[in-house]
């Protein structure tokens, strides 16, 4: 296979390191935009068509053998042991994604730990299987972004917590904002989507989809049918998931934005949404009887533990974030249990790490504070940011006393604290460059990222349409979008 033969028929040889990557990237775009185009118009019968030609194109199946072979789970082996870890697998792997015979292999179970001190259940699908359902993204994604609610923002492309976020302050905000919010949080999102309303309702492969909705699961070597839900793990669940529950946003529209001034507002990070409204009894005798008839369509339902009215002046937790409004004026903060949580991270990384030296525990705590701090850079978090530095420093010096208990204050202070970039007993250590020297490094400060408002993306912005290329281009060097965890 030549490396410029992006659409060429898969069943070919493949030379994995001759591919031209930017030839199949543009082969894919070509046929997500037509793609969109088919379903703003409302073609459904040429949406089935493109997607079959992309599913069944070269380009599209290299790039999801890319992506399973590229992301953070390619270790992570499915119940038959493989993984794609040569670019011989991987060419073969190419070959391999065929639709005539396909048959799913059952997930292997797995489970991490909540929030809440429970365990979450992840289907973890073979490498075979994953690229399929990369494969059928790339067809179903599309069509996903043209019909997906203007407010929803979790697992979608140049979408982030802080577009959700910046979109709550902006209906928050004003003097003459709802007073009453509904947070919603739905039962068991992923496990008890209805199989027969998503065959009958995703635009995609129906025998394709019934397969992957059927394959069970292994725990314990026990193998176990599924009979509701698409499974937490899966590459197209997250898709399949928010295709579930567009359609909610315009619900409301249609029942209250006629009438006179009941400020409904809507905003939805994947399962988890705020409803906002005038008077509590619009959330409890309107607005609650729509979600509920909504969801049950789709065999789900709310969790009555997290869902609950709350007012604007009470204060209530969205997306690691808590918002309330003082005197009129609406404040939003790093949640609380957000930031105890995030400590607890770290202290986590520097008692495991007793005998580390300074350097290599700086090298692990760097990217942790970073990632936490951009998180929250795009609000009132300055305070919290100099709360958390100094609780890192106490715990670092513990550390530090810890490791040399014959030693004096100013000893210690000398060897580890140090003056950096105007700043006195800041972190310090050393580590090993790419060359053998030695390179000083230090602990990056949460109070040095600035606050910057964010902001937000554009509700029909739909980064597969061409019409949209120049403003995302534009929004992307002017303001990078980044997903950081909750």
């Amino acid at each position: 296979m030549t490396a410029n033969n992006a659409g060429a028929a898969s069943y070919e040889q493949v030379d994995w390191e001759a591919i031209h990557w930017q030839t199949a990237n543009q082969e894919v775009s070509r046929l997500q935009a037509r793609i969109v185009k088919a379903t703003q118009e409302g073609r459904w019968g040429k949406v089935k068509a493109l997607q079959y030609l992309l599913t069944h194109s070269f380009s599209a199946k290299v790039l999801a053998v890319k992506r399973v072979t590229e992301n953070s789970g390619k270790r992570t082996a499915g119940v038959d042991g493989e993984i794609w870890n040569t670019p011989k697998k991987k060419a073969s792997a190419v070959s391999s994604l065929r639709q005539r015979g396909y048959q799913p292999r059952p997930l292997r179970r797995i489970y991490i730990p909540k929030k809440n001190g429970k365990m979450r259940p992840l289907g973890i699908p073979t490498m075979k299987d994953r690229a399929m359902q990369a494969l059928y993204r790339l067809a179903l994604d599309p069509v996903a972004e043209s019909t997906g609610d203007t407010n929803s923002y979790g697992f979608r492309r140049q979408r982030s917590t802080a577009d959700a976020i910046e979109q709550c302050f902006n209906i928050l905000a004003p003097k003459r904002s709802a007073s009453w919010i509904l947070e919603g949080d739905i039962k068991s999102c992923f496990d008890l989507i209805s199989h027969e309303w998503l065959l009958e309702n995703i635009p995609t492969d129906k025998t394709i989809l019934r397969k992957w909705l059927k394959a069970g699961f292994i725990e314990k070597n026990l193998l176990h049918p599924t009979e509701d839900g698409t499974p937490q793990g899966g590459i197209i669940s997250p898709v399949l998931a928010n295709m579930t529950l567009d359609g909610l946003e315009r619900e409301l529209n249609k029942r209250f934005h006629k009438k006179p001034s009941p400020k409904v507002n809507f905003v939805r990070y994947a399962d988890d949404f705020i409803v906002t409204a005038a008077y509590k009894e619009t959330l409890e005798h309107e607005v609650l009887p729509v979600i509920q008839s909504f969801l049950k369509e789709r065999g789900l339902e709310l969790s009555s533990e997290k869902t609950k009215i709350t007012h604007i002046e009470e204060g209530f937790d969205f997306l690691g974030q808590t918002m309330r409004k003082f005197k009129g004026k609406l404040i939003i903060q790093p949640a609380k249990k957000n930031t105890l949580t995030f400590m607890s991270n770290v202290r986590q990384i520097i008692d495991t790490n007793k005998q580390a030296t300074a350097g290599n525990l700086i090298l692990q705590l760097n990217p942790v504070i970073r990632g936490w701090a951009k998180f929250h850079q795009h609000v009132a978090s300055k305070q919290t940011f100099g709360s958390v530095d100094h609780a890192i420093f106490k715990t670092l010096w513990r550390w530090a006393k810890r490791r040399h208990p014959r030693k004096g204050k100013r000893w210690i202070k000398d060897k580890y604290f140090k003056v950096y970039d105007h700043r006195d007993w800041v972190f310090t250590g050393t580590v090993l460059s790419k060359d053998g020297t030695s390179k000083t490094i230090h602990l990056f400060s949460a109070s040095a990222t600035p606050i910057r408002r964010h902001i937000k993306v554009k509700g029909l912005a739909n980064p597969y349409d061409p019409q949209w290329t120049a403003y995302f281009t534009s929004r992307q060097r002017k303001l990078p979008v980044t997903n950081f965890s909750v």
